[in-house]
């Protein structure tokens, strides 16, 4: 028989003072890392590997910080030996399209709407009657929507598989993350391969940490120089996921822990305080980074005396300072009108040195009372104040102007919006909005990987429409249950297409938006030829999110060779123009087709993407020599693997001891 022994336990057996606790993650060794390698060294029965496998472990263990022992997840195993990639699945895409009139029969039913949206997606699939001159599809208005909606994203799959697909069309690329992940609660709300983690589970916490600091380290691969992280959380793993984040994204760019209040009832349980509040952990990748704040509220700035600067308001003129900290601050203030001497306090100093206060009662800034027992005051205008303020750590729901709602609000909008209870205490979408809309730009692209109900595309579509941003949205969530989608596609697409709430009344779309739904698929990791050849021809979806380049315009038949066609495919839309050469022998025929867009275009340098078929790194730069000033050549799938391999899994898992027994194992049989 064998028996396979964990790290944990075969370190922990020859060396009990390194054994790691699994709840607290805290490791109680205080023993020289050289003595510790000496007695491996001198251990008996043991193989070399382990032997090599132990002193690895100790050089690799940290004085401080979380410690945790690493599971083997399956989707991690998948990706030692196949790659991802992402299909479209064409038949749920939703393509902007004018508003329907509310006055000619109201919102259209699903039906009608999905039929609407399918109808709208053949332009890209079958050849159309209206060829230009040089053998391209010419495009198809939109009803003046072309190019302005932006291209919103949902990907069916696992989360891990997707951002390792990201990691090629996204680094570097995401300004925004806010993800809202298991809470690890023990009430079957995580799942770790393919099995609820409850609250007896020894492993609860090293599970829980193993599947963030995965995701979590791609996570900060794709965020921008200036981009920034919300994660969402509650007690159970706030402790451990913020000392997580403060290893991943460095200690140095924690920005707050927003306190948010989730409830308004009591929740008391078997606890004897009401836990009503959740924590959203906020980082940046580096830098500075500015939120936008808040509006204020001007309240009390009233002009009495029509004072030409405006409204104002009468502020303290004094700080609570002693005259001995602050003796220049300490004197009597002299009132040139009524001739009134104000006393000094001891215990209160002027908040102003003699000069400067000179300088205040000459603009006419000082407020003096008639009365000597009273304090001078001080003019505060409106005009000098800014008009936002930085958003406060704590209780979002409480800041003057801002409404952030409970968990009770976006779930009476799920109902709302698809009448189901599939899901259960999704994210208010006031509170989403908030935290995206205090990026720096409207302009912004944000993901949401653990994307649930699907608040976040929601709330963009909305704040997109409230302020005419472009905002673009990339969701990732698995189809468990059928939530992806029966939920996260099918709310959005009712928001885009328009729906009738609860109360019979019709909602109008935000029809200026739209959605790509992807799956994920996989191919070979070993880089054969025939896996090389697999790849390029099922990268071409990763290729179109990656340059944001949908539009496919069909070929004439007669422009390319025959035996080329299928070798060729051309994307277009706006400025942006993309050629994917999926066989080297179809090179040629590709320079013929890049020279016809040329002459018909006023193509920039390096204007056009060309992404072609090559065994090596070698993008056959001389063969498209005649046309090179115009593009920017790409080597496939080498420009994959360099990307894949920055986040991969090794290929063989590091070795773990296992340990030789002889021994008979009874049959079993069953009646």
């Amino acid at each position: 028989m064998r028996v396979r022994l964990s790290p944990r336990f075969f370190c922990g057996f020859f060396f009990p003072e390194l054994q790691p606790d699994a709840q607290t993650h805290h490791r109680p060794c205080a023993m020289n890392k050289a003595d510790l390698i000496q007695k491996i060294k001198q251990l008996e029965g043991i193989t070399q590997d382990e032997r090599s496998y132990l002193i690895n472990l100790v050089n690799t263990k940290k004085k401080y910080g979380l410690v945790w022992e690493d599971k083997p997840e399956e989707v991690e195993e998948q990706l030692r030996t196949q790659l991802p990639v992402l299909r479209e699945v064409v038949e749920r895409r939703i393509i902007a399209q004018a508003s329907p009139n509310p006055s000619e029969g109201g919102v259209p039913e699903a039906s009608q709407r999905l039929k609407l949206s399918a109808k709208n997606l053949q332009t890209s699939l079958f050849k159309s009657e209206n060829l230009d001159q040089g053998g391209l599809e010419a495009p198809s208005p939109r009803g003046g929507l072309e190019g302005a909606a932006p291209n919103h994203i949902l990907i069916e799959g696992d989360n891990l598989h997707a951002l390792t697909a990201l990691s090629f069309t996204h680094e570097g690329k995401i300004d925004v993350i806010y993800i809202d992940p298991p809470y690890n609660t023990g009430n079957k709300d995580f799942k770790y391969n393919d099995s609820y983690v409850d609250k007896e589970d020894g492993y609860r916490h090293s599970k829980w940490l193993s599947f963030m600091d995965k995701r979590l380290r791609i996570a900060k691969r794709l965020l921008s120089d200036k981009g920034v992280i919300f994660i969402s959380i509650d007690d159970n793993e706030q402790a451990q996921l913020k000392m997580l984040c403060d290893e991943v994204f460095y200690l140095e760019n924690y920005l707050a822990s927003f306190v948010w209040k989730r409830r308004a009832s009591s929740a008391m349980a078997n606890q004897l305080v009401s836990i009503d509040h959740e924590v959203v952990l906020c980082y940046r990748q580096n830098g500075f980074i500015s939120f936008k704040g808040v509006g204020k509220e001007f309240k009390g700035y009233k002009n009495p005396d029509n004072d030409p600067r405006g409204d104002w308001t009468s502020g303290d003129l004094t700080v609570g300072m002693n005259k001995d900290l602050r003796p220049n601050q300490y004197y009597d203030l002299y009132d040139p009108i009524s001739k009134n001497t104000f006393k000094a306090n001891p215990n209160r100093v002027w908040a102003y040195i003699p000069s400067s206060m000179e300088k205040l009662i000459a603009k006419n800034r000082v407020l003096f009372p008639s009365d000597v027992a009273n304090r001078p005051m001080m003019k505060r205008f409106k005009n000098e104040l800014k008009d936002s303020v930085n958003p406060v750590s704590t209780l979002l729901n409480s800041i003057e102007n801002i409404k952030i709602g409970l968990n009770s609000e976006g779930t009476r909008l799920l109902q709302d919006v698809i009448d189901s209870n599939i899901f259960v205490y999704p994210k208010p979408l006031s509170l989403v909005k908030f935290l995206i809309s205090q990026f720096y730009t409207s302009a912004c692209t944000v993901l949401d990987f653990f994307a649930g109900s699907g608040t976040t595309l929601h709330a963009i579509m909305q704040l997109n429409a409230e302020d005419g941003g472009n905002r673009q949205c990339i969701l990732v969530t698995n189809n468990e249950n059928n939530i992806c989608e029966d939920v996260t596609y099918e709310r959005n697409r009712r928001v885009i297409q328009g729906y009738t709430n609860s109360k019979g009344e019709d909602v109008s779309g935000l029809t200026n938006n739209n959605l790509r739904y992807y799956k994920s698929e996989f191919v070979g990791r070993e880089p054969s030829l025939k896996n090389k050849r697999e790849i390029v021809r099922m990268a071409t979806d990763l290729l179109c999110i990656k340059e944001n380049c949908y539009e496919e315009k069909t070929l004439d038949l007669d422009f390319i060779s025959h035996p080329y066609r299928k070798n060729i495919r051309y994307f277009e839309e706006k400025d942006k123009r993309m050629v994917i050469v999926y066989d080297d022998s179809a090179i040629e025929s590709a320079v013929e087709l890049i020279k016809s867009i040329i002459a018909k275009n006023q193509v920039k340098e390096n204007g056009i993407k060309v992404y072609v078929f090559s065994p090596g790194q070698y993008p056959f730069t001389e063969e498209f020599e005649e046309v090179l000033p115009s593009i920017s050549l790409c080597a496939l799938p080498d420009a994959l693997y360099k990307a894949f391999m920055n986040v991969l899994p090794k290929k063989n898992r590091p070795i773990i001891p296992v340990l030789e027994e002889e021994a008979e194992t009874p049959n079993e049989s069953t009646n």
